[in-house]
């Protein structure tokens, strides 16, 4: 298992007491907790963590289990401050500690202590949570730790490409018996019909058209790398021109059809 987040604060005390509780909260909850990635700045200032919180398995229904944690420390004044939040899915928890000032791809799951994204499309959309920036306000999320083994968040998209259909809800679905996960992305009217789709769950996650214009490019982009790489048969060959007509002496002008 991962470690307890090691939060380095030896020799320093709590700016505030708000720091205060936070240290006191993490020693008396540190036993349920496990650092599934971390970063730490070179000149000691900052680090970021994101954590499992065990206790979440147990508490409220549809709780997040994972915690995204700052620590900042004024190494002059010998004290620290942290900030804590709550977060459905690791991609978000790496959004807020970005906007903290974590580089957004530094906090990556290491490869032996995660499970896999499933496909491709999973890790686009992770990265493109990851550097979001403020695009995204979280509306609602829900996380189901028994099967299905699932969790969804509703967001608000600001971006101008998402203005018909600016409620997005990514749903990260996991298969134990494979140990990998799918997230996908669909894009509805309102938190109405987002609402409606989650519990009817009777058609398939609608793409944003932003996603299916993506997919229609790379599948083109694949078919003409594909036929570029095609080696050249007589049939993919230019016709090569007739040459002069033995008796006339002169060039023929007819492509095809008898004389």
């Amino acid at each position: 298992m991962p470690d307890t987040p090691n939060c380095r604060l030896d020799g320093l005390s709590p700016a505030d007491e708000s720091a205060a509780e936070a240290e006191g909260d993490i020693a008396l909850w540190d036993d349920l907790f496990s650092t599934l990635a971390e970063h730490h700045t070179p000149d000691g200032q900052h680090s970021f963590f994101v954590i499992h919180g065990g206790s979440a398995t147990w508490g409220i229904p549809g709780a997040p289990q994972l915690i995204a944690l700052h620590v900042t420390r004024d190494l002059t004044a010998r004290t620290f401050r942290i900030e804590q939040a709550n977060q459905p899915t690791v991609p978000f928890a790496q959004l807020w500690l970005t906007g903290r000032g974590c580089p957004p791809d530094t906090l990556q799951l290491p490869d032996d202590q995660r499970i896999e994204p499933a496909d491709a499309l999973t890790t686009r959309i992770e990265r493109q949570i990851r550097h979001s920036g403020t695009r995204y306000e979280t509306k609602d999320h829900y996380t189901h730790d028994s099967v299905p083994y699932e969790t969804w968040v509703m967001v608000r998209d600001s971006d101008p490409s998402a203005a018909n259909l600016p409620v997005r809800i990514f749903l990260e679905e996991t298969n134990l018996d494979a140990l990998t996960y799918t997230l996908r992305e669909g894009a509805f009217r309102d938190g109405t019909s987002a609402n409606q789709w989650l519990f009817d769950r009777d058609t398939p996650l609608p793409e944003p058209p932003e996603h299916l214009v993506s997919a229609d490019r790379r599948t083109r982009a694949a078919l003409a790398r594909s036929t570029a790489d095609r080696p050249a048969t007589a049939a993919s060959l230019p016709a090569t021109p007739a040459g002069p007509s033995p008796s006339s002496g002169t060039p023929s002008h007819r492509r095809g059809g008898r004389p």
